[in-house]
């Protein structure tokens, strides 16, 4: 009779393969779940950001694609918990108060970021006149240590990108910080960040110009 002989090696790294290869399909499976839960997160969405995510003007709904995902999950935290949009004056952001609320979860605002994300963010085109760009770039100057030079924005510095964003977004985003309607709750410290920033914009000139620099960037 021939013996039987055990390659305990062999069994070792067979077992090492089928445990790698379980964990894979958990983490693709736990992926996929939370891809399907964001996209049925967003359906709530549509209405003002628009199926692509791309906003939609009539609805004062800004362009989602460009930010990152963690900016956006800290927007809704702040939606959530009243730090953004309270304003008796700030209409949009008031309509998002309801509809954070649905975000159950941190886990609910990751996904369905991820989701938007996911989308792909394009350009979207210029609607505000009389800005100039030239003008823009100097008075730009400031915003460029959290912004950066290519306006895409730095996580670490809980700075939103500002590419492939509406211009009259921009502007309305601007004016709400000068005049203290977006920015000035204790609890908003990174809101709080741009009120200064906003008020070396002497009128809605500069902001135009600025913004029609703005619009120059990520092309």
């Amino acid at each position: 009779m021939k013996s039987i002989r055990f390659d305990a090696g062999f069994y070792s790294s067979k077992s090492i393969l089928v445990a790698l290869s379980l964990l894979a399909v958990a983490v693709v499976s736990s992926t996929l779940k939370a891809d399907k839960r964001g996209e049925q997160l967003y359906r709530n969405c549509t209405i003002c950001h628009g199926p692509d995510g791309q906003g939609i003007p009539l609805q004062l709904a800004p362009a989602l694609t460009a930010l990152s995902e963690k900016y956006i999950v800290e927007q809704l935290k702040k939606y959530k918990a009243g730090i953004r949009g309270a304003h008796a004056e700030d209409t949009a952001g008031l309509r998002m108060l309801p509809m954070a609320q649905t975000m159950i979860t941190e886990d609910d605002m990751q996904a369905v970021a991820s989701y938007i994300v996911s989308l792909g963010s394009s350009p979207v085109e210029p609607t505000l006149e009389g800005g100039d760009p030239v003008k823009g770039q100097a008075t730009y100057a400031t915003c460029l240590a959290c912004h950066g030079p290519d306006g895409r924005g730095n996580d670490l510095l809980n700075a939103p990108s500002l590419v492939n964003q509406h211009d009259w977004y921009h502007l309305a985003q601007l004016k709400k910080f000068k005049s203290g309607v977006r920015g000035s709750n204790p609890q908003d410290i990174t809101g709080a960040q741009m009120r200064p920033m906003s008020m070396l914009l002497a009128d809605e000139q500069m902001m135009k110009d600025v913004v029609a620099y703005i619009k120059t960037l990520g092309n």
